[in-house]
């Protein structure tokens, strides 16, 4: 945290937290570097997809483990925020190019700054992890998304009508040694994996790299290391871009274009449902 400037004495911070075992974890550390400082500004945020038998498994793991370490939780849905939940956008959607995982990540982020914007945060804390850093860098290459890259650098851009940051503690930090932790220290966790996430390359990304680290060690941290530096050049350009952002027709947040991802998503999902 300390490395990439990710807290300051005077954040209120709202932690995601979905009930995996990286978020759970998360929280469990934030709470303990709190309650060590004498600071009580820490709220976890949980957001729910509305995915049904799935999500109704964490939601309660996630409030057992709140109410357990004493901390507050905030709970928005997809459905209230933007009128329908991931089984519903499943069926409305036009095909299966329009995967689960690109609706899904894009109405997670917006409702996770909803949320904390709702409780008076200026800081979102998420537990992506080095596996997740180097998966997304590598979506965001073959897809072509070269500007993203820059985004996924550790160290916090302020954005948003509230000037948010985001910061992902476990950045460094592999999965697996998370995964120990969390059993180590007896957090709960979902175990269950989404229904809807084989549509992603994430899955077959997770494995290449799984497998290169059987069989060579360390080259996930390397590739990290090499990802970084790369992101860390294309940062400038996509602050230029954050900083002139054209703001949404629709819901007048910050946009790249006219029209914003998550009202893009919600226009082609109700069209398809007439």
């Amino acid at each position: 945290m300390q490395k990439f400037s990710m807290l300051g004495h005077r954040d209120k911070v709202a932690v995601g937290v979905s009930g995996g075992k990286d978020s759970l974890a998360l929280l469990y550390v934030l709470k303990k570097f709190f309650v060590d400082h004498n600071r009580t500004d820490l709220v976890a945020i949980t957001i729910d997809e509305g995915i049904s038998q799935y999500r109704e498994e964490s939601l309660q793991i996630v409030k057992d483990f709140c109410s357990y370490i004493k901390v507050e939780t905030k709970i928005s849905s997809y459905r209230e925020l933007f009128g329908l939940d991931m089984d519903q956008a499943m069926l409305q959607r036009p095909s299966e190019k329009m995967t689960s995982c690109s609706m899904c990540g894009t109405f997670r982020r917006r409702a996770i700054d909803m949320a904390a914007e709702s409780i008076g945060a200026n800081v979102v804390a998420t537990a992506h992890n080095l596996d997740d850093q180097i998966q997304t860098f590598m979506i965001n290459l073959l897809s072509g998304d070269t500007d993203r890259i820059g985004w996924i650098y550790p160290e916090p851009v302020q954005y948003g009508p509230t000037g948010l940051k985001k910061v992902k503690p476990f950045v460094e930090i592999y999965e697996q040694e998370i995964v120990f932790y969390a059993v180590l220290r007896e957090i709960p966790f979902q175990s269950e994996e989404c229904p809807y996430m084989h549509e992603s390359i994430r899955t077959a990304l997770r494995a290449f790299f799984n497998n290169l680290e059987s069989e060579h060690a360390g080259i996930k941290y390397n590739a990290y290391n090499s990802m970084t530096k790369i992101s860390k050049i294309l940062k400038t350009s996509s602050k230029e871009s954050i900083s002139n952002s054209k703001r949404c027709s629709f819901c007048e947040r910050n946009s790249t274009s006219s029209i914003c991802s998550v009202c893009k998503t919600i226009q082609v999902l109700s069209k398809n449902n007439m």
